[in-house]
């Protein structure tokens, strides 16, 4: 195939924002991907006295455009637990609850996650 000279700049530019198009929905599949096994993890790793803490954790796409997503991993029914299961309370009487730190955890490995696998994008 033969471009001539004047459609060459045209023909460079399309394929480059093709390229760019493709990268950019294979970062949103790996933001995806990475939040729901966040999730998996905090619904594995959550403090279980009666388990409704750790199957209350979903995801939710909170903002999306061309070029940016932002999806957020919650819990959703019992939300006010995590600061206290995460950080440790003072008890009614006296004294401290140890913190069972396990959102902490799940966010690191999800950062690292990420970073690794952009780079294979």
């Amino acid at each position: 195939m033969r471009i001539k000279a004047e459609e060459l700049a045209k023909k460079i530019s399309d394929e480059m924002y093709d390229f760019k198009d493709e990268k950019i929905e294979n970062m949103k599949k790996l933001i995806d991907e990475t939040a729901k096994e966040t999730q998996k993890q905090l619904k594995q790793t959550s403090p279980k006295r009666t388990g409704k803490y750790a199957k209350d954790w979903s995801k939710e796409t909170v903002f999306e455009n061309a070029l940016k997503k932002r999806v957020t991993v919650f819990n959703k029914k019992t939300y006010r637990l995590t600061h206290l299961l995460e950080k440790g309370h003072a008890k009614r009487g006296g004294g401290r609850v140890a913190a069972i730190p396990h959102i902490k955890k799940a966010e690191e490995a999800a950062i690292e996650t990420i970073e690794k696998k952009v780079d294979q994008i």
